[in-house]
């Protein structure tokens, strides 16, 4: 591995990115092992689905690439120094050997133990790459001497397996193939009064290896890939929430296959955590959670469930395929119902909104009134005397638009959520224009192709928009015969 700075200067990076590597630990670890946790099952044969960064030779394979760009707003301040470290997983190939009578090993589908059963499996270790520049040397002709590369050497290793009295069964044989890769920071200033820089980092696979599919690509790969970055004395911008001066500047920034977020306590603005996963600032782990349970694509009270009813020979695989999906089967096995019981979820938007810690079933919280026979308060700001006051129509490229309109739905990349965007070019109609507590006004609609239409409407559960992200529909809408 070469590079400058490799080895972090005392009290910085480490101190300062503990905080986010929790947080950073489930985004690299996101799709490691799925439900039910066995080698042999079918969701675990398609692994790895986030942040994978293939040799360039196999970017024509699954539509996979081979670099992703971070771009994100800094303020320098009295920082001087940029503090980043790559994190992903390098994929070792694990096979099962057992010992013959004879001292030979022969490579075996399987092996049996009393406490678990060993097969073949493609194991992820983490890998760290680490970058201490100074920012002024990030900038213009110099910025490319800061370029951090690394070479990852192929290499084999084995692990004896034992049974309880010590004696030798087989063997655990893990092989590990050359990754080699660069991160290239760059800082640039932007023009204007305010002293804003746009900091870009990219990070490429350049493995040199023949073409092939997604299975012989994923061992040259970088799984996971994400970065860390800090900047003590300085000052990120929010890629969602930028101070009104500089929303140009980050309409301008380009983030390829990751979003920066900040990170940390949420008085800290001097962490980024860079990710394949879409995240909001400040991320945390929810306080209900056990423990990692990796499989994120389901929800963590039902995964613990349907695990605690797998059949011991099926525990038993789990815990032969991988030392966390066994961390796993232990950590179901023994959770207690309490901690089974606060799975069940929490609502955590009401309390901050009224203050209340809890109440009584059925009991309407402050501010929220209920529909008439049913336990789940909403909020309708038509009802909310605190909830400021809006217009009945909209003036949108010359029509007013209000309740029974016709709109075309068109959210754009930035400032929306990340379902938004399948809905762009669906048709809607306006069911009233609200204000939030900011004063902002937005267009409640429902989709005209919605089958539960009616049910949105009678619960009040609308999908909102602003103004600039709804074009309006002269033509009616077609009557049902």
């Amino acid at each position: 591995m070469t590079g400058p700075d490799l080895l972090p200067p005392p009290g910085t990076l480490d101190d300062a990115l503990d905080q986010v590597r929790t947080v950073a630990d489930a985004v690299l670890f996101e799709g490691y092992v799925l439900y039910p946790y066995r080698a042999s099952s079918a969701k675990n044969q398609m692994r790895w689905q986030f942040g994978v960064l293939v040799p360039p030779a196999c970017t024509a394979q699954g539509g996979e690439y081979a670099e992703q760009r971070t771009d994100i707003l800094l303020e320098p301040r009295t920082a001087d120094r940029l503090h980043a470290e790559l994190r992903f997983l390098h994929v070792r190939r694990r096979t099962v050997e057992r010992l013959d009578p004879d001292g030979t090993y022969t490579e075996v589908p399987e092996l049996e133990l009393p406490d678990r059963v060993l097969v073949p499996w493609d194991e992820g270790h983490e890998e760290r790459i680490r970058l201490h520049a100074p920012l002024a040397e990030l900038t213009g002709e110099q910025a490319h001497t800061r370029t951090v590369t690394f070479d990852l050497p192929p290499a084999v290793e084995h692990e004896p397996v034992l049974d309880d009295r010590g004696r030798t069964l087989g063997r655990l044989v893990r092989r590990r193939v050359r990754l080699t890769g660069e991160v290239r920071p760059g800082v640039e200033q932007l023009p204007g009064p305010y002293r804003v820089s746009r900091l870009t980092v990219t990070v490429l696979n350049t493995t040199d290896t023949p073409a092939g599919d997604r299975t012989t690509a994923l061992p040259h790969s970088m799984i996971g890939a994400h970065l860390l970055l800090a900047v003590q004395g300085g000052r990120f911008l929010s890629m969602t929430d930028p101070p009104e001066w500089a929303r140009p500047a980050v309409a301008e920034l380009r983030n390829d296959r990751t979003w920066p977020v900040l990170a940390g306590p949420a008085d800290r603005e001097d962490l980024v955590l860079s990710s394949p996963i879409i995240l909001e600032d400040h991320p945390v782990l929810a306080d209900e959670s056990p423990g990692p349970l990796y499989d994120a694509t389901e929800i963590d009270e039902i995964l613990s469930l349907r695990t605690a009813a797998l059949t011991e020979r099926e525990k038993r695989e789990a815990r032969g395929t991988d030392d966390r999906a066994a961390e796993v089967i232990d950590l179901v096995d023994s959770m207690p119902e309490a901690v089974r019981e606060r799975l069940h979820g929490a609502i955590r938007g009401l309390r901050e909104v009224t203050g209340e810690e809890q109440c009584a079933a059925g009991e309407p919280v402050a501010g929220l009134p209920l529909p008439e026979g049913t336990g789940h308060p909403w909020w309708d700001p038509q009802q909310d005397p605190e909830a400021a006051d809006a217009p009945t129509t909209i003036p949108i490229d010359g029509e007013a638009v209000g309740k029974g309109s016709r709109v075309l739905l068109t959210p754009g990349a930035r400032r929306t959520d990340a379902q938004d965007t399948f809905l762009r070019g669906c048709r809607a109609t306006v069911e009233a224009v609200v204000a939030d507590l900011d004063g902002e006004l937005h267009l409640a609609v429902v989709l005209d192709d919605d089958p539960g239409t009616d049910i949105r409407r009678q619960q009040g559960r609308f999908l909102y928009f602003k103004p600039d992200e709804v074009a309006p529909l002269k033509e009616p809408r077609e009557e049902e015969p």
